[in-house]
C-alpha cells in the first residue's frame, strides 16, 4: 500500500511538473505575440453540419451521375446495369477479358443468387468466402484475380463505397484481389455520407462491426516526391456496378 502512495504522489508531481512546463512555453509565446493568454475555451455555437446540409438531396438519376464522374475522377470504373443478371454476365465477361483464374465473393445471399460460378470460363474457380474452416481465407483472397463484394452504402458526393465486415463478409474480400468488383444496389447509393454515418452512431458501441471501409477507387499511395503508385494497398481496379 505505501508502495501504491509513493507511485501516486510521484505522478502527482510529474503532472504539477508537466504543466507548469506548459504554462511557461505557452506565456512565452503569449509575450512574444504581445497579447495576453487566452485561459477559457472558445465558444462553439454550432455543432455537426448546418440544417441545410442535412436537407441536401439528389434524384436517383443526379445521384448516379455524380457518383460516377467522382468515382472515375478517382481513377475507378462504373457500370449502370439493370438488374443482377447483367451483373453476373459483366462479372463472366472480365473475366474471360481479363484471363481471371481465380475469384472469391463474401458469403451473401445477394452474390449467390448470382451463379457465377456457372457463368465464369472454363478454368475458372470460385470460393466463398469463410465456408471452409480449414482454409486459409486471407491467404485466398491474396491470390485472386477477383474480389466480389456487395456495397452496404454509396455516398455519391464523394464517390464512396461502404463495406462493413462480418464473419461471412471479411475485409480480405475487397482488400487483397487484384480486381474488386463492388455491387451497388440503386436504393443504398445515398446522396451524402452525413445519410450513412448516423447508421453506425444508432448501432451503439456494442454492435458495430468489426471494420468500415470506404472506398472511392483503387488502391493510391504517393511518396514523398509525389511519384503516385496504384495498387499498392489495395486493389488496382476497382469496378463499381449501379444495379436497378
Amino acid at each position: 500500500m505505501a508502495i501504491d502512495q509513493e507511485h501516486r504522489d510521484w505522478l502527482a508531481q510529474m503532472e504539477e511538473r508537466s504543466k507548469t512546463k506548459q504554462k511557461t512555453f505557452i506565456d512565452g509565446i503569449s509575450a512574444k505575440l504581445k497579447r495576453p493568454r487566452v485561459a477559457t475555451a472558445p465558444a462553439h455555437p454550432f455543432r455537426g453540419a448546418p440544417e441545410f446540409w442535412k436537407q441536401f438531396d439528389w434524384s436517383t438519376d443526379e445521384k448516379i451521375e455524380r457518383f460516377s464522374a467522382n468515382f472515375r475522377a478517382a481513377g475507378g470504373h462504373v457500370a449502370k446495369l439493370p438488374d443482377m443478371k447483367a451483373v453476373t454476365g459483366f462479372i463472366a465477361e472480365k473475366a474471360k477479358e481479363l484471363g481471371a483464374k481465380y475469384v472469391v465473393r463474401q458469403d451473401q445471399p445477394e452474390l449467390a443468387a448470382l451463379g457465377l460460378e456457372a457463368e465464369l470460363p472454363q478454368g475458372s474457380s470460385l470460393s466463398v468466402w469463410n465456408t471452409d474452416a480449414e482454409e486459409h481465407w486471407k491467404a485466398r483472397a491474396a491470390e485472386a484475380d477477383f474480389g466480389v463484394v456487395i456495397a452496404d452504402y454509396a455516398a455519391a458526393y464523394t464517390g464512396s463505397i461502404t463495406v462493413l465486415s462480418a464473419k461471412n463478409k471479411g475485409r480480405s474480400v475487397s482488400l487483397l484481389p487484384t480486381v474488386l468488383f463492388a455491387i451497388i444496389p440503386v436504393e443504398r447509393l445515398k446522396t451524402r455520407l452525413g445519410e450513412i454515418l448516423p447508421d453506425f452512431d444508432a448501432m451503439g458501441r456494442e454492435s458495430l462491426p468489426a471494420g468500415i471501409h470506404f472506398i472511392s477507387g483503387p488502391s493510391r499511395s504517393a511518396d514523398i516526391e509525389n511519384d503516385l503508385t496504384i495498387g499498392v494497398h489495395g486493389p488496382g481496379v476497382v469496378y463499381c456496378l449501379i444495379v436497378g
